[in-house]
């Protein structure tokens, strides 16, 4: 008999953090083993329980799924990670797969699916949804260096430039150029427009 995969659970929604449980619970070689409902909860309950696999959703509080993968991956590389995602942004995968993420797979995946991922994943072989992985390629590269999404994350809120640098600790003009540089990529009119657009293709 093989042994039991033990699985950690991260959805901020409970129903569905729940559901999943319980389908995946329904599986003979897999147990579930820790819930959380944030993405700082994840590197801690990891620490406190024996995990095998890592499901871990894109969108928490805290801090995303993708963010948390990251953590997970350089302080317990022998984790495998699986990444569930509500959103098909072709730009999330290549983000995902660049914080170490074994497994990228849409939410409304059958159940039958997940528990083969989970089982791959486990076996060293990585698993990516076929149509955002053919959405990734046709969409090419993240073209925003790191500080601009940091500054266009910032500037989600509204926040005024002088706001803005005060917040992230750079000059006015500095703020200003990375907004610049980041509509002129997307080929955007304003920041509101490069934030919306950011967001659609999963680049922040």
């Amino acid at each position: 008999m093989s042994p039991t995969i033990k699985v950690l659970l991260a959805e901020d929604q409970s129903m569905v953090r729940e559901a999943l449980a319980a389908l995946l619970g329904l599986e003979a070689d897999i147990e579930v083993v820790a819930q959380v409902a944030r993405g700082d909860e994840v590197l801690p309950a990891l620490r406190e329980h024996e995990v095998d696999v890592a499901l871990l959703d894109i969108e928490m509080p805290g801090c995303t799924g993708i963010e948390a993968a990251a953590q997970v991956h350089k302080a317990l590389p022998a984790v495998k990670l699986v990444v569930l995602t509500t959103f098909g942004r072709p730009g999330y995968l290549r983000t995902a797969m660049e914080a170490g993420a074994d497994a990228f797979l849409v939410k409304d995946a059958p159940a039958a699916q997940l528990a083969q991922a989970v089982r791959k994943v486990l076996a060293g072989e990585r698993v990516i949804d076929p149509t955002l992985a053919a959405a990734a390629l046709a969409e090419g590269a993240n073209p925003l260096t790191d500080r601009e999404r940091e500054v266009l994350r910032a500037a989600a809120d509204g926040s005024t430039n002088a706001e803005l640098a005060e917040a992230l600790h750079l000059s006015q003009g500095t703020v200003r150029n990375y907004l610049s540089t980041a509509i002129q990529k997307l080929a955007v009119r304003n920041r509101a427009e490069a934030v919306r657009t950011a967001r659609e293709k999963g680049w922040l």
